[in-house]
C-alpha cells in the first residue's frame, strides 16, 4: 500500500498526478495540519514527528511512502524507514531540473527547504549554480484556499522579481503547481516552470504496488478545511477525510 505524507494539501498535487499517470492505485493520504508546520520544526523535531507518523502508517498496512513535502524531504536521512520504501521530493526535483539542462536555474520554496541548502549542494555536485527565493507566504495562502487574489499576485511578483528572467524555475513546494498561471504572470514568457511531480510519480511507478484497496484520506487537523482546500487548489474532491490523533 502506498502512502503520501504532507503537512497540508500540497501533496494532493502528487496524488492527482498518480491518478492521472498510474490509474487505480490506492493511496493513504496523511495531512498533518494538527501539528506545528513542518517548516517551523527543528530538524530533530521534524524527524521525530515523521517517524511517529510512519510508524502509524506502517501499522495501517503501508509498505511504500512518498514524502509529498520538500520540508519533510530535507530530513529524509534522519527518518527510520522501518522496512518501508521511501521517496522524497528533493531527488525528484533535482532530476527533473537536470533533464531540462537549464542555462540559468532558479528555485522557489519554503524557508526550511531553501535555508537547508540541500538543493544548492545537490545542484553544485552537477556543476550548476541555483538562485533561490523563499516563497513561504504563497504556500500559506494556497493552503487557505487562495489561488488568485490580488494579495497572492502581489506576493508572487515580489518573490519572483529577482529571478524572473531565469531560463527555468524549480517549484520546490508541492503547493505551487496550484498557482502555475499566477506564477507565469511574474516571469519572462520564456521561463519554464519545473514541477517535479511527474518525476516522483515515474519513480513510484517502478514500485511493485497492489491495486487492491481504496483511497483513504487522514488528517491530524480539520477534515472540512482539508477538503475545501484540496478542491480549491487542485480541483480534487476528497471523499470523507477522517481526523485521527497520533
Amino acid at each position: 500500500m502506498l502512502s503520501i505524507i504532507d503537512w497540508g494539501i500540497g501533496g494532493v498535487s502528487i496524488y492527482k498526478a498518480i491518478k492521472e499517470k498510474l490509474g487505480p492505485l490506492p493511496v493513504i493520504y496523511f495531512s498533518d495540519t494538527g501539528v506545528t508546520p513542518y517548516g517551523r520544526m527543528t530538524r530533530p523535531e521534524l524527524a521525530s514527528r515523521l517517524n511517529v507518523v510512519i510508524g502509524f502508517l506502517k501499522s495501517e498496512g503501508v509498505t511504500h511512502l512518498a514524502l509529498g513535502c520538500n520540508a519533510a524531504s530535507t530530513v529524509i536521512g534522519l527518518i527510520e524507514p522501518s522496512g518501508l520504501k521511501i521517496e522524497g521530493m528533493i531527488a525528484s526535483g533535482v532530476a527533473a531540473a537536470l533533464k531540462k539542462r537549464p542555462m540559468r536555474l532558479g528555485l522557489i520554496g519554503g524557508r526550511r527547504t531553501v535555508l537547508s541548502g540541500v538543493y544548492r549542494s545537490a545542484f553544485a555536485a552537477h556543476g550548476y549554480k541555483i538562485e533561490q527565493r523563499i516563497a513561504q507566504p504563497l504556500s500559506g495562502m494556497i493552503e487557505s484556499g487562495d489561488t488568485g487574489s490580488e494579495k497572492l499576485r502581489f506576493e508572487t511578483h515580489r518573490i519572483l522579481f529577482p529571478i524572473k528572467n531565469c531560463s527555468h524555475i524549480l517549484l520546490a513546494c508541492t503547493h505551487y503547481p496550484a498557482i502555475s498561471d499566477v506564477l507565469k504572470e511574474s516571469v519572462s514568457e520564456k521561463t519554464v516552470l519545473i514541477d517535479p511531480a511527474s518525476e516522483l510519480v515515474a519513480r513510484i511507478g517502478k514500485w511493485q504496488l497492489s491495486t487492491a484497496g481504496v483511497d483513504v484520506f487522514l488528517t491530524s487537523g480539520d477534515p472540512a478545511a482539508m477538503r475545501i482546500a484540496a478542491k480549491k487548489a487542485f480541483g480534487v474532491s476528497l471523499p470523507s477525510p477522517k481526523k485521527i490523533s497520533i
